[in-house]
């Protein structure tokens, strides 16, 4: 009798052990983050419009580290040391945050994270690719992001309670952050690099250096040009904190909303890369953007804080439905040999698109209205949604391949 081949559904261990240690990262981060724009704004007195152009010089700096950082992984085949050096510097820069006493100095700090979380995040995500069968990449992605977000659900919750007995001492809430930085870069001494990844012919017979930049498939491209379009509009989740605050909401029921989404993002992410395994991934991605697009033109014409916590949830069903899912998009249909730099020039490209939405809309915010930077993002996000549905094939790039 022949026996039937059950599918895999068992994850590698690279995939948890990264899951646990993006999970110590982003109790890290998530504890310093939702407080930076009061921070700035209440401790420092930076005005609105210099909180946007730190987030868009900081996330740019992440970007354009990314393309350098997946370049040279794909270059030398190894990703592990490359995500151990990013997840220590976005350690350190918590130290460098609670030392602040300008708001240049939070540029730094930021820079410094920012330039770890680059250095770190093409390498990381093409290791998650290396290590998971193609079936699985869609679980994979959504395990990582899920544990990702169990720590930024963790992380606010414990900065609010350490705030609290602290008397609003937000320095030493940041100084206490750094911990579990610490702790996930010892858990990534437990992951181990998978076997090299098999260049094509060409490649291996050339003599020739990897370019930094080399020919990649169609719907890559469209996906990338779709991405950039969007970035254009999706400026920093601080602009949501503040329109949070905006609206009324103390500082820790701001916190609690964005613990909201967190938490709808942690639900939601493995169970919608299971189902991008099954049904494809761009249909999945398209639904993300929809969801984005309702979302912010939400966050526009509210004019109570009652609205923002069911606005914060959608958010999060956004985030499950994109974040992992481009990532393991762009996993499946760049060739193996430049897996990490597709993925760090996807995020170099959309980096420029952050930084540029990220200054327009403190600048909208300061001398339009709050509500200006949500109307460009969901017009941003309609304009993405449309050349996906028209130029990207539904087949080929939406399953796993």
């Amino acid at each position: 009798m022949q026996t039937v081949e059950r599918p895999r559904t068992r994850l590698p261990r690279n995939v948890v052990l990264l899951g646990v240690v993006s999970f110590f990262a982003d109790v890290s981060s998530e504890m310093a983050y939702p407080f930076i724009p009061i921070f700035l704004t209440s401790v420092l007195g930076a005005p609105v419009a210099a909180v946007g152009a730190i987030e868009g010089i900081a996330e740019s700096t992440a970007s354009l580290m990314k393309l350098a950082s997946g370049w040279w992984s794909d270059r030398v085949q190894r990703r592990v040391p490359l995500v151990v050096a990013g997840y220590g510097l976005a350690a350190i820069a918590k130290v460098l945050l609670a030392l602040a006493v300008a708001w240049p100095f939070v540029l730094f700090a930021r820079f410094v994270d920012r330039f770890g979380k680059g250095l770190r995040g093409s390498p990381r995500d093409a290791l998650i690719g290396d290590s998971a069968p193609p079936e699985l990449r869609g679980r994979a992605f959504g395990l990582h992001r899920s544990m990702d977000t169990a720590g930024a659900v963790l992380g606010p919750l414990l900065a609010l309670a350490m705030a609290s007995a602290l008397n609003d001492d937000l320095r030493t809430v940041f100084m206490i952050a750094a911990v579990p930085g610490f702790l996930g870069v010892l858990a990534l001494f437990l992951v181990r690099e998978p076997r090299r990844i098999e260049r094509s012919r060409a490649s291996a017979e050339s003599s020739e250096a990897l370019p930094i930049v080399g020919p990649m498939p169609r719907p890559l491209l469209l996906f990338i040009a779709a991405s950039l379009i969007f970035a254009f509009g999706n400026s920093s989740d601080v602009f949501l904190l503040l329109r949070a605050r905006d609206l009324g909401m103390s500082t820790t029921l701001v916190v609690l909303a964005y613990v909201v989404y967190n938490f709808v993002y942690m639900l939601g992410a493995y169970p919608v890369g299971i189902l991008s395994d099954r049904v494809g991934r761009r249909g999945v991605f398209i639904v993300g953007l929809a969801v984005f697009a309702a979302t912010y033109l939400g966050f526009a014409l509210i004019t109570g804080a009652t609205m923002v916590w069911p606005l914060f949830a959608l958010y999060g069903l956004y985030m499950a439905a994109t974040d992992g899912i481009g990532k393991a998009l762009i996993t499946d249909i760049a060739p193996a040999e430049r897996r990490a730099s597709a993925i760090g020039l996807h995020g170099m490209i959309t980096g420029f698109g952050t930084l540029a939405a990220s200054l327009l809309a403190g600048q909208l915010w300061d001398h339009v209205s709050p509500a200006a930077p949500f109307v460009m993002g969901a017009a941003s996000a309609v304009l993405a949604l449309v050349l996906l549905l028209a130029a990207m094939p539904a087949r080929g790039a939406a399953r796993s391949a």
